[in-house]
């Protein structure tokens, strides 16, 4: 087992190393459906023209999600900064536990939803933020806040944010970059003027840039659940660490987990960054259940749970 330095230190690593494979991946898919789109407006393909568009564009999209994910994040889960008066147990309970840890106090923000879930999110500790539902502040109690608030700030102190954040704007980037390409040749006119040999070149060109675009998704979001559902077992240790009440942090499982409504302001490129799976997909069984499994993006709560419990 992994001290708390060491795994902040290997998710730094980590962090750059997904961000390194994201340039590599989105590079190699701009270049493929630049080419198709040219193939497909009647423009020669290849070039060291596209390919250093290509890198560029996916460099400023890394790059800028490493700075701007957070905003991003919290913009498009339509939260909106606490309020000390209005969330002042929210408030307390952040302050205190943020001293206990070590660490500055996250800005925190509230999302008017009555299912009750949390994230943090931001590029470093210096930089984070912690964001709690209002059902989350009015369905638990004060030591169950404790619990959640405290997993979420090992994420914060073990830097599982700065890979949430990247990851969850390049996933959402590429399937942007997609369905663009899709659209285009879908619907409109491509030219159509070239000979047979470079029209049978365009054509493969082609359909390796549609193939990208369908797939391109889909490997973005296999990228996404790299980041291992480990962490989240290291966060409810580093939770129970700072609070040292495993309690709490099970009732507060089994109350968010028990509840049915899903999460509305959640989206499948934010849905790994909550404390529990926001979409609620728990009630699917038998072979179907073992097949979605192998994509959640959160251990399962009885595993979680039985973790906590071999602490008390």
């Amino acid at each position: 087992m992994k001290n708390i330095y060491e795994v902040a230190a290997a998710n730094k690593r980590k962090s750059y190393l997904v961000m390194a494979g994201f340039v590599v991946f989105i590079t190699l898919a701009i270049y493929a459906m630049s080419n198709a789109f040219a193939v497909y407006l009647g423009y020669r393909p290849g070039g060291l023209g596209i390919a250093g568009l290509a890198f560029i564009i996916s460099g400023f999209m890394s790059f800028g999600s490493y700075y701007w994910s957070d905003k991003i994040v919290l913009g498009l889960s339509g939260a909106r900064p606490a309020d000390r008066d209005r969330d002042r147990l929210f408030y307390t309970v952040a302050e205190n536990l943020a001293i206990g840890a070590g660490l500055p106090k996250p800005k925190l923000y509230v999302i008017d939803d009555s299912a009750p879930n949390a994230f943090a999110t931001g590029r470093d500790p210096d930089h984070a933020a912690v964001c709690a539902t209002t059902g989350l502040l009015q369905k638990l109690d004060r030591t169950e806040l404790e619990g959640v608030i405290a997993h979420e700030l090992t994420h914060v102190r073990n830097y599982d944010t700065r890979l949430m954040c990247i990851v969850s704007v390049l996933v959402g980037s590429v399937a942007l970059i997609a369905d663009f390409l899709l659209r285009a040749t879908w619907f409109g006119g491509g030219r159509r003027d070239r000979d047979r040999d470079e029209g049978q070149l365009g054509a493969i060109i082609l359909v390796i840039g549609i193939v990208f675009a369908i797939l391109s998704p889909f490997i973005a979001q296999i990228i996404q659940l790299a980041i291992s559902r480990r962490r989240e077992f290291m966060a409810d240790a580093g939770g129970v660490a700072i609070t040292r009440q495993p309690s709490g942090l099970i009732s507060a499982l089994k109350k968010i987990a028990g509840d049915d409504e899903p999460l509305e302001a959640a989206n499948k490129a934010t849905a790994h960054m909550y404390f529990e799976n926001p979409f609620k997909s728990g009630n699917i069984k038998g072979a179907a259940n073992w097949f979605s499994g192998l994509f959640d993006t959160h251990p399962p709560v009885e595993e979680r749970i039985k973790a906590l419990q071999q602490m008390v």
